[in-house]
C-alpha cells in the first residue's frame, strides 16, 4: 500500500508539471490552454513522418497520389495561405517540412499529421462540393490539430490513464470485470469528453487561421450544414469522439462573428 501512494504521488506530481505550459499562443480564439505532455515530440514527429511515407508510398504504388494537377495545385494553395498563419499560434510551425498531398479516394476526410504532414481525400472534395473557403476550413481544423498537438497529449493522457487504472485495480482488487468497468468509465467520461474538446479546439483555431487567411470564416458553418446533409450513420455525442454537426455548427457560427474582423483585415 505504501508503494502504490508512492506511485501515485509521482503520477499525480507528473501531471500537475506536465499540465503547466501550451504548445500554442492563445490568438483571438484562446488557443492557449495548458497541456498534459508526457509523450516526446520527436517520437511523435517520428512515428508521424514513418506512417506518412507509407501512406504516400502505398497512393503512389496504385497511381492515385495527385492524379489531377489542377485539384492538387488548388489544395496546396490553400494550404500554402494556412500555413502562412500559422505564427499567430507557433511561430517554429513555419519552419515545419510541411508536406501537402492528394489521394484520389472516396474516403470522406483529410488530416495532418505531426509535423505538418497533410494528406487531403477527393471524396470530401467531391462529395460536399468545396468551395475554396470551405475546403480551408477543413484543412484549417487539420492544421491546428498538429498545431496543438492533439495527437501527443492524447497520448499521454491515455499513458497516464492506463497507469491510474492498473493502480486501482490492483490496489482495489477489482479483477477483470471490475478493471473492464472501471476503464470503460475513463472512457466515457475522460476520454471521449477530452476528444471532443480537442475537435472544438482545432474548429476555432482552424477559423481564425482561414479567416486571417482571407477566406469567409463563415463558410466554416457551411462544411458542417453540408455534412448534415450528406447523412449517413452517426452515434450520440456522448459516445462519439467529435461533438455532432449540430453542436458544431452553433459554435462555428458564433466563432466566426468573432474573427470576422480579421477576414475583413485581410481582404483589404
Amino acid at each position: 500500500m505504501k508503494k502504490f501512494f508512492k506511485i501515485a504521488a509521482f503520477v499525480l506530481a507528473t501531471f500537475a508539471f506536465s499540465a503547466c505550459a501550451s504548445t500554442t499562443g492563445g490568438g483571438s480564439v484562446g488557443a492557449d490552454r495548458g497541456q498534459m505532455m508526457l509523450v516526446s515530440e520527436a517520437a511523435m514527429n517520428e512515428q508521424a513522418d514513418s506512417q506518412y511515407a507509407e501512406v504516400i508510398a502505398e497512393a503512389r504504388r496504385n497511381k492515385t497520389l495527385n492524379p489531377d494537377q489542377v485539384t492538387t495545385e488548388r489544395v496546396r494553395n490553400i494550404a500554402r495561405r494556412l500555413i502562412a498563419q500559422c505564427g499567430v499560434f507557433r511561430k517554429d510551425a513555419l519552419n515545419w517540412n510541411w508536406q501537402v498531398n492528394v489521394i484520389q479516394e472516396d474516403t470522406v476526410n483529410a488530416w495532418c499529421m505531426p509535423g505538418g504532414k497533410i494528406v487531403v481525400y477527393t471524396g470530401i472534395i467531391d462529395s460536399l462540393k468545396l468551395t475554396d473557403g470551405e475546403l480551408a476550413a477543413i484543412m484549417g481544423h487539420e492544421i491546428s490539430h498538429a498545431l496543438k498537438e492533439h495527437s501527443r497529449e492524447q497520448s499521454s493522457k491515455q499513458v497516464l490513464a492506463d497507469v491510474g487504472v492498473s493502480l486501482i485495480s490492483e490496489v482495489a482488487g477489482l479483477g477483470d470485470l471490475g478493471s473492464l468497468a472501471l476503464a470503460l468509465g475513463v472512457q466515457y467520461g475522460l476520454t471521449l469528453p477530452f476528444s471532443r474538446k480537442c475537435e472544438t479546439e482545432a474548429d476555432n483555431m482552424g477559423t481564425e487561421l482561414m479567416a486571417r487567411a482571407g477566406y469567409d470564416p463563415h463558410e466554416a458553418v457551411n462544411v458542417w450544414v453540408k455534412m448534415n446533409k450528406l447523412g449517413g450513420s452517426s452515434v450520440p455525442q456522448i459516445l462519439s469522439t467529435h461533438p455532432s454537426n449540430d453542436s458544431r455548427i452553433k459554435n462555428l457560427t458564433e466563432v466566426s462573428e468573432t474573427v470576422y474582423p480579421l477576414y475583413q483585415a485581410a481582404a483589404k
